[in-house]
């Protein structure tokens, strides 16, 4: 099967597993805060729970570029498996914690073996597809992410019927039979390395740790890249986290209704968006170099007026219309990102790259998070929703203009 010309596929079917793996473990803790705050009582407090959410996110958004230098100087099989090795455990073992210091230290761990997954296989994806299937490959793939974000979502349900221990100790026990599934079906390919007709391989030269870095940030494309990854990551975390209270004071609704009408809203559109969106992308590239940052534009330009009517809709039409508009516009997006970045970085320094995209949009969404908190509190949160369309307005005017590809592939001499 692994020479198989089907192999690609299968590829995308096994990381879309740790994919969903990788969300639903992060996700889960969340959910379960009431569950687990009987047995350990520094939970109780908010700060508290908001510490163990905040060690995670800023640990793996500074692990994020080094694990895409790590990615691209090593075998990245053996860092997909390990990765989920090291965070199922983790889940596992936040069954046994007793206490806060213990649940901190395991989330602290999990920031930096999760760090590790998705420049790694976001890259392997973008190296096994062509131009003609590449965005689809990679929407496929997040809509792994989404699933298992939804999933994360009825930690709680089990941990009722159950208990939170149990809950960690089955998802984390599920991710370490799969990280030994996947010693046997997961595989590297590497453009250094070349089949002869005598069937042995010729490695070059290991290139400079920080060669990459150097040549990235002297490359004008990646910095506008960078950016408009970046600013599109304020609506999408805000989002994320506040659009379950958005729903509930526009609507008038009770939480347990207006959270899963908007989390599930914003999945359902958001596979609908990455499909779409990459069989678009892959199409339109083969006919012009600009296809996909045409693809990605248009997702973009949809979450434009979707942000105004959220922000400003008071009727369940307008409220769950402009969420859907922009679950499709962001999954449009979303199945672009990395397609876009390999037609103006070498594969060379791919990870690499993400890894670095991936921090800024971290940190984006840890900024964001924090402001939509205080108009929460203010009762502006409509309003700065809203406010939200114009910026991503002029990064969607700044890509159209300067980011200008000359080849699917990027190759550097």
């Amino acid at each position: 099967m692994k020479n198989s010309k089907y192999y690609p596929w299968v590829l995308v079917g096994l990381l879309w597993v740790v994919a969903l793996l990788n969300y639903m473990d992060r996700q889960m803790l969340s959910t379960m805060k009431s569950a687990m705050q009987i047995d350990i009582a520094e939970l109780q407090t908010a700060a508290n729970f908001g510490y163990l959410m905040a060690i995670f996110l800023w640990i793996y958004g500074f692990m994020s570029p080094i694990s895409g230098i790590i990615a691209d100087k090593s075998n990245r099989k053996w860092l997909i498996v390990g990765s989920l090795f090291v965070w199922s455990a983790v889940t596992f073992a936040m069954g046994y914690a007793t206490t806060f210091n213990q649940l901190y230290a395991l989330r602290a761990i999990m920031g930096v073996s999760e760090a590790l997954y998705i420049p790694a296989g976001l890259s392997l994806i973008a190296d096994f597809h062509s131009s003609k299937t590449r965005s689809l490959a990679i929407g496929i793939h997040m809509t792994g992410l989404y699933m298992g974000q939804a999933l994360g979502g009825f930690g709680a349900t089990v941990a009722k019927a159950y208990s939170w221990q149990s809950t960690f100790h089955t998802f984390g026990l599920i991710g370490v039979v799969y990280a030994m599934v996947l010693v046997f079906f997961l595989r590297e390919k590497k453009d250094s390395e070349i089949e002869t007709s005598s069937d042995k391989i010729i490695t070059t030269p290991k290139l400079p740790i920080f060669k990459g870095l150097a040549l990235l940030f002297s490359n004008i494309s990646f910095w506008i890249i960078l950016m408009y990854f970046a600013i599109p990551s304020l609506p999408g975390w805000g989002v994320k986290n506040w659009l379950p209270t958005l729903f509930a004071q526009n609507l008038n609704l009770p939480m347990e209704q207006a959270g899963p009408l908007s989390t599930i809203t914003i999945a359902v559109s958001s596979f609908i968006g990455v499909i779409f969106g990459g069989i678009l992308s892959d199409r339109w590239v083969q006919k012009n170099l600009k296809g996909r940052i045409y693809t990605s534009a248009i997702g973009l330009a949809l979450t434009i007026p979707s942000l105004l009517l959220i922000g400003f809709g008071h009727s369940l039409l307008h409220v769950v219309g402009a969420a859907v508009c922009f679950g499709v516009g962001f999954g449009m997006f979303d199945a672009n990102n990395m397609p876009i970045l390999c037609q103006f970085v070498s594969s060379k320094y791919r990870a690499t790259a993400y890894g670095l995209m991936n921090m800024t949009g971290v940190f984006f969404g840890a900024f964001i998070t924090n402001l939509l908190g205080k108009s929460s509190d203010e009762g502006n949160l409509g309003k700065d929703f809203a406010m939200l369309a114009g910026i991503v307005f002029l990064a969607l005017c700044v890509q159209l203009y300067f980011l200008r590809p000359k080849a699917n592939d990027f190759t550097d001499a």
